[in-house]
């Protein structure tokens, strides 16, 4: 068989981990498997070097900011290597450029465009196991390029794809994927499997088991996915395109999103045209929207409210203050204070109410909601950041006990 495995930060983090890590490396190895690995940076690594810039140059241009985060992985794979090769076994570390994972011009936030399988199967064809640096490649200049927070997820499902890999294994701190984030809510249930979609769902509404471009890879390519432990030895969740109780669960996961800020645009007039100059903007600095809610006509004015990252806030805030003379709404306003609080399931589709249970869950609770988002298969509502924590334990009280 042929195995990617993919092992985060965390499982990395000290020469402990790399030992225990390397353990399941060559157990894997000695079972007669192919063996290709793809790591993060150690522990924290990456933010230290986003400290390290910013006592240099706060405002570094996103090329050399990717230049220098990308050291991180080249440290790990490095270590990696030598931990295996005082094991005695054969392997070769490969960043980025030398498998060739070509990427867009999107730096720190680059996205796969093809990866060679050249190199790692030569290195394979001398049973080698291969080790290679996730979260960056190579754009078409020859500037290394990263993937953004948690690529490496998608490189190693990048990989596992080109190369029609067996499996394709995501080591972390977690056994799996859990209802809901193990460390906040301590009676969380473990899945044996998950769908694509739901997974997808999960992973870009704030859990952050799995980097949500990841899945939508390993759903187009039919990738066999599973999210595992690096601590513990035992199955983990198979993540794959149709599950055996997708009918026995209303819902599958609870995900908390408090990278979220929420921004009102009041006294819009109701006329064509308005809501496409205010998205065209924001789409034209490569800002992303999230839930947008727009209220019903009043005195010839309507109000548009929309959710954007924290990251983007002050952007945002400035390019529609700019445009107050074209948009000629009335008053602006932005909260940071939010959060988004989802619950995802494919079994929605099958069972009604399950909005409800979620709205009862927050009402005991005495929680208010501020905006709802739906779709076939995730309800969110935006409530109060301070009451997030309760609001995802409140609702898990509410479908699993």
């Amino acid at each position: 068989m042929l195995i990617v495995q993919k092992f985060g930060g965390s499982s990395v983090a000290d020469a402990e981990k790399i030992n225990r890590v390397a353990g399941i490396i060559a157990d894997t190895y000695a079972d007669g498997n192919d063996v290709v690995v793809v790591l993060s940076a150690q522990g924290d690594t990456t933010d230290d070097l986003i400290a390290k810039a910013a006592e240099i140059n706060p405002k570094a241009s996103k090329r050399e900011m990717d230049v220098l985060l990308s050291t991180g992985e080249q440290i790990s794979v490095a270590l990696m290597s030598m931990a295996l090769e005082r094991m005695g076994l054969p392997v070769v570390s490969l960043t980025g450029w030398q498998v060739q994972m070509r990427t867009n011009f999107d730096y720190s936030n680059a996205r796969i465009l093809s990866c060679s399988t050249e190199r790692i199967q030569q290195e394979l064809d001398k049973r080698r196991i291969v080790i290679v640096t996730g979260f960056q490649g190579v754009n078409g200049m020859g500037d290394i390029t990263t993937l953004g927070r948690g690529g490496s997820d998608t490189s190693a499902v990048a990989i596992a794809a080109v190369l029609h890999a067996d499996k394709c294994q995501i080591f972390t701190d977690v056994e799996g994927v859990f209802t809901a984030d193990p460390r906040k809510v301590p009676n969380a249930r473990k899945l044996d499997e998950i769908t694509y979609d739901e997974m997808m769902e999960l992973a870009s509404l704030g859990a952050q088991v799995l980097h949500n471009r990841s899945v939508e890879m390993a759903k187009r390519y039919g990738v066999d996915l599973e999210v595992l432990s690096s601590y513990v030895r035992k199955p983990g969740t198979k993540v794959k395109e149709v599950v055996k109780n997708v009918e026995q669960m209303k819902i599958s996961g609870i995900a908390k999103d408090n990278n979220v800020s929420r921004i009102a645009v009041v006294g819009v007039p109701d006329e064509p045209g308005i809501a496409f100059k205010l998205f065209r903007v924001l789409a034209n600095s490569k800002i992303n929207v999230d839930i947008i809610l727009q209220s019903i006509d009043r005195n010839g004015t309507n109000d548009i409210s929309f959710t954007v990252s924290e990251a983007d806030y002050e952007k945002t805030m400035q390019l529609v203050e700019e445009r107050k003379d074209s948009l000629h709404y009335k008053e602006l306003y932005g909260d940071k204070k939010v959060a988004k609080v989802s619950i995802v399931g494919a079994g929605m589709l099958t069972s009604s109410g399950v909005a409800a249970l979620m709205f009862e869950a927050l009402s005991d609770a005495k929680i208010n909601i501020q905006v709802i988002s739906t779709s076939e298969i995730k309800v969110s509502v935006l409530i109060n950041e301070d009451d997030a924590d309760k609001a995802v334990q409140v609702i898990h009280n509410k479908f699993f006990d």
